[in-house]
């Protein structure tokens, strides 16, 4: 029988330390030093949950207290403590915002972010050996999984018709009619 499954972050989320990245800086908001975050998350009202955050940018991973966060349209607006001008704000451009694995939000059974999916051995539900877990694509519906042998590449829906089981260091799928 088939599992229902969930992945949460979209984005591939390795970090150093496994820290999880959970958007990217886009541009300032206003003139008071507001920062516009593209979220990488499939929860953007998590950042309503943080304190602090750390944003690496130009090389530079530092630590940034928050003072306030907001949903904005497909945004999310933060304010950092220190930074209250536009042209201050302006440097943070182009940066990409993290977490510590401690402040991942929990996962649900059957619920699996993307780096612990990658580089999974990839079986039939006969036991033939596919490849490794290479690469997630994102589309509208459902993402789908590149695996990748020394022979060929195997694009698999991440639905739950074919995605029968995921252990620690492989994934069982139910190969449909066309995906070879």
């Amino acid at each position: 029988m088939a599992t229902d499954f969930m992945v949460r972050d979209k984005k591939k989320d390795m970090g150093d330390g496994g820290f999880f990245k959970i958007g990217a800086i886009v541009n300032t908001h206003g003139i008071h030093g507001e920062i516009r975050v593209l979220p990488s998350t499939d929860d953007p009202g998590r950042f309503a949950l943080l304190k602090s955050v750390f944003i690496v940018n130009k090389g530079i991973h530092s630590e940034y207290a928050l003072e306030r966060t907001r949903l904005h349209k497909a945004f999310v607006i933060i304010k950092v403590r220190g930074v209250d001008d536009r042209t201050t704000a302006e440097r943070f451009i182009g940066g990409t915002v993290w977490i510590p694995p401690d402040l991942a939000l929990p996962l649900s059974e059957n619920e699996y972010y993307h780096r612990d999916l990658l580089d999974l051995e990839v079986v039939t539900e006969t036991g033939e050996p596919l490849g490794i877990l290479s690469n997630i694509l994102e589309t509208g519906a459902n993402d789908v999984y590149v695996v990748r042998s020394n022979q060929s590449e195997v694009l698999i829906p991440a639905i739950k018709e074919c995605i029968i089981s995921v252990g620690k260091t492989a994934m069982t799928v139910r190969l449909m009619d066309g995906l070879r």
